[in-house]
């Protein structure tokens, strides 16, 4: 049973990779036929359909060598049916920006991916995902609805400051536009950056989190008035809510594909448990059944 499922789950995994380098446009029952097909390889599959798309092209030669790469012929391309229908349908696409952005990335076996927070006002939580660029959307696990992540500049958690006064670099609790004392020179710094949680960030700093805000638990003073300290401490010994900026609602457009780049938390969560709830999403909430 447990190797069953392991073998759901890499079935699962390269069915999703595959669907995302072609932003969706390969149906799922295509992806997975292909995938049983060939080993859940969807980087030799990707290439297969690249490759059948740049002969079709009737490109240059160099291009057509990149079947001994994948270690294919042009012939066993073509007579896979399956692909070469794919390559068709993506030939027949229009040529815009975003299109060859696809195929370039793909080219690559690239998915580009950002790390975003995310958070859901109502449910009073924050959560960090790695979401493919083209579609930044999350869904909140406890009230199950999808959000888009917050905004840059008002994210918030372990940023990075730089003091301009004594150039000294430094680590401490923030949210982007707000300032904090410098540990060294007390100088007002505004953080150049949220830090994703991770566990190469580095050792935590020792120095105890004291800022202006006029509710901060460790309080520097002359503090000002209005000014709200965003650690955890403070809000807590407060009451006030965890999450400082709520994440808007996510409209669909229809076009979401299901991946697995890591639909989690970006620390607390073992991938194939993230790639397990997430199956579990789809299929509540049938948004594959509506990909373009």
């Amino acid at each position: 049973m447990q190797e069953g499922l392991a073998e759901e789950l890499e079935l699962e995994k390269s069915i999703r990779r595959l669907r995302e380098k072609f932003h969706g446009k390969i149906p799922i029952e295509k992806a997975m036929s292909l995938m049983k097909k060939w080993a859940n390889n969807h980087d030799q599959v990707t290439n297969l359909i690249l490759l059948c798309r740049h002969e079709t092209n009737d490109v240059d030669q160099g291009n057509r060598n990149r079947s001994t790469e994948v270690n294919a012929t042009p012939e066993d391309v073509r007579s896979d049916r399956e692909i070469e229908n794919l390559a068709e349908t993506l030939n027949s696409l229009p040529l815009t920006e975003e299109n060859l952005r696809m195929f370039n990335n793909a080219s690559e076996n690239r998915i580009p991916s950002s790390d975003r927070q995310f958070s859901c006002k109502d449910c009073d939580k924050m959560w960090w995902r790695r979401v493919p660029q083209r579609k930044e959307v999350s869904k909140c696990h406890s009230c199950r609805r999808k959000f888009d992540p917050v905004p840059y500049d008002k994210m918030w958690g372990i940023a990075e400051f730089h003091c301009l006064n004594c150039r000294r670099t430094f680590k401490g609790f923030a949210q982007m536009g707000l300032s904090c004392p410098c540990y060294l020179c007390g100088n007002p710094v505004t953080p150049t950056r949220i830090l994703p949680p991770r566990r190469n960030n580095g050792p935590r700093t020792r120095n105890t989190h004291s800022c202006y805000g006029e509710n901060c638990y460790n309080r520097r003073e002359p503090y000002i008035p209005g000014h709200q300290c965003v650690h955890p401490r403070s809000r807590a010994r407060n009451n006030c809510p965890k999450v400082l900026y709520a994440s808007t609602l996510h409209v669909s457009t229809g076009s979401t594909v299901a991946t697995c780049l890591s639909q989690g938390s970006l620390t607390q969560c073992d991938l194939d448990d993230l790639i397990l709830d997430d199956i579990q999403e789809s299929d509540e909430d049938g948004s594959d059944s509506n990909d373009s």
